[in-house]
């Protein structure tokens, strides 16, 4: 209002819809999307004002975030009584404390035991087992990309000696046409681009991976796809996508948009 500047204006400016800015200004928290998006939000906002978005953000953390999540991102170092409590109460009942061990202790040990005995001994059984011969070239090298495939997309890694088709990967690299939230994320639920601001101008390296699965803060963005830039369908809000090889891209759901915190 000092600078008599319409919401209108800052709405075109920070691609953040007229409504999002009123709840901010009146930290009506509940009408916005959720944490993340509020202080992706109050960062591009203070930015646009010309305000510390960082001070803005901790004054948010501190005054509205909920325990669990003060947990996951710590703005200051736990003090140092809370943390001498914990340590004090981990200690007691374990040998060379002083004391005699629980019995609960005694049976987490003995449990922890048995199942390092049980790995050990699966681990020489498969060691073990016989190898089979191939019957011919074409079925053996069929039989290992759909082995080497089927472990994928259950989340795990290819076999050792066993290599992933180039072809069969997705380069991907985005570049910020003004203030942007990203969080991308790859194979295996790697945080590629961890939940953070991308600014005008800049763009990422190039990243490779079966399948990508990115939220975007807005559409401010655009993204190079095997060399080909590929524009976001203009949105003030939080928009997802899945990105692979064979399916190409598509629009997440609400409900499914990933986080990075």
């Amino acid at each position: 209002m000092r600078a008599r500047i319409d919401v209108s204006e800052i709405e075109a400016q920070t691609k953040i819809r007229a409504k999002y800015l009123r709840a901010l200004e009146n930290e009506e928290w509940g009408l916005l999307p959720g944490p993340t998006f509020v202080k992706s939000f109050l960062r591009t906002y203070a930015q646009a004002l010309g305000l510390d978005g960082k001070a803005l953000v901790e004054e948010y953390r501190l005054a509205h975030e909920h325990p669990s999540e003060a947990m996951l991102e710590p703005i200051v170092s736990t003090p140092q009584s809370r943390r001498t409590g914990r340590t004090q109460g981990r200690t007691q009942g374990r040998p060379g404390s002083g004391e005699k061990p629980s019995r609960g202790y005694m049976l987490t040990v003995g449990a922890i035991g048995l199942v390092i005995v049980a790995l050990i001994v699966l681990l020489l059984a498969g060691g073990k087992s016989p190898s089979k011969s191939p019957t011919s070239s074409g079925a053996s090298t069929t039989a290992t990309t759909g082995h080497a495939r089927t472990k994928h997309r259950a989340g795990g890694k290819p076999a050792a000696g066993h290599t992933v088709s180039p072809n069969a990967l997705v380069a991907l690299s985005l570049k910020a046409s003004a203030l942007v939230y990203v969080c991308l994320i790859g194979d295996d639920g790697r945080k590629v681009i961890p939940g953070v601001d991308l600014q005008a101008g800049e763009t990422t390296p190039t990243y490779h991976a079966r399948r990508f699965v990115m939220t975007l803060g807005n559409s401010s963005v655009t993204m190079i796809v095997d060399g080909r830039p590929r524009t976001v369908a203009p949105s003030s809000q939080a928009i997802g996508y899945s990105l692979t090889k064979a399916s190409g891209r598509h629009v997440l759901a609400a409900g499914q948009l990933p986080t990075c915190t």
